[in-house]
């Protein structure tokens, strides 16, 4: 933490949520038993290249489980540490909002009616926000906490293509726009290391995202995962990619947050993925071991967020 006379390194996720509340706060995560519109065919088959959504799925989250369940489950799991911990309802795994809107409705409102959940945050893909459900939710908004993630993943539409994300970044631009007019809370999550894109690429992506009017921002290296395509495609064209040693994407990482909108919460900046899963690359990091490495890196050079960052 820093002192009273030092700067603030960058807008962490902590001191965003003392804004709204007065205590402790954890999100728990949910699998609703949701699909993506790249799978079913809609709008493309296998899904993203690199998605497997094992490496963040807690032994509690599973789509054959109950919404109110899994919420019970995960507050035991906390609970333990945290007594009076208060809970925010993650809705994470696939697209969370694809769906009948009667079934995203009974879902949200299930979840909000647990003991101590306090709020919802719903993980969803720039191209599933229908006027109806966001209708719903600018209501919803109005009587509970909610933030609405967006995975961005990148701003090139040939990296998106690349990957088989199913959308291009017009289309994020109009989600999120469209749904922060609303008065909803709006996050985004990029991916930093995507084949195809340089170091270069990687840091002129921080102007394109300030320019977006997202509260919040999760950062994660690539990591290649088994069973997954772009594992595949490493195997047979590994020269195709560059996977980051830790020293370097910790240089991209700072390099990145200096080019930020200064008032974007930085939720995170690394991904940590089960061992039994991880192809590479392996840091053998914690999240909160990098946070601080990063940290103290940015007080070395008198780096923090925004200080290269143009309007």
């Amino acid at each position: 933490m820093e002192t009273m006379d030092e700067r603030p390194l960058y807008y962490d996720f902590p001191t965003f949520l003392k804004r709204y509340f007065p205590f402790k706060v954890q999100k728990i995560s949910l699998d609703a038993g949701f699909t993506c519109p790249n799978r079913d065919g809609r709008c493309g088959r296998g899904g993203c290249t690199y998605c497997n959504n094992q490496t963040f799925n807690p032994d509690y989250c599973r789509g054959d489980k109950p919404v109110a369940q899994q919420l019970e489950e995960g507050k035991r799991f906390f609970a333990r540490k945290y007594p009076e911990m208060k809970y925010l309802a993650y809705f994470q795994a696939y697209t969370n909002t694809y769906g009948e809107l009667s079934k995203l409705v009974h879902m949200y409102e299930e979840a909000l009616s647990v003991p101590d959940v306090v709020g919802l945050v719903i993980g969803t893909r720039p191209d599933c926000m229908p006027p109806d459900l966001l209708d719903y939710l600018a209501e919803l908004n109005r009587r509970t906490f909610l933030m609405v993630e967006y995975g961005i993943e990148s701003t090139r539409d040939a990296t998106l293509r690349r990957i088989n994300r199913g959308h291009l970044w017009a289309d994020t631009v109009d989600a999120v726009n469209r749904t922060a007019e609303r008065g909803i809370l709006t996050g985004g999550h990029v991916i930093l290391g995507l084949p195809g894109e340089t170091h270069a690429d990687i840091v002129a992506q921080a102007a394109d995202i300030s320019a977006l009017p997202l509260v919040t921002l999760k950062l994660h290296q690539l990591q290649l995962i088994r069973g997954t395509r772009m594992a595949r495609e490493y195997a047979e064209c590994p020269e195709d990619f560059h996977l980051f040693g830790v020293e370097e994407y910790m240089e991209v990482v700072m390099e990145y947050v200096e080019r930020l909108r200064p008032d974007i919460v930085v939720e995170r900046f690394l991904s940590q993925s089960p061992k039994e899963l991880l192809i590479a690359p392996d840091w053998g990091l914690k999240n909160y071991e990098f946070t601080n490495a990063l940290r103290r890196r940015m007080r070395e050079r008198d780096a923090y967020q925004g200080k290269k960052y143009e309007m």
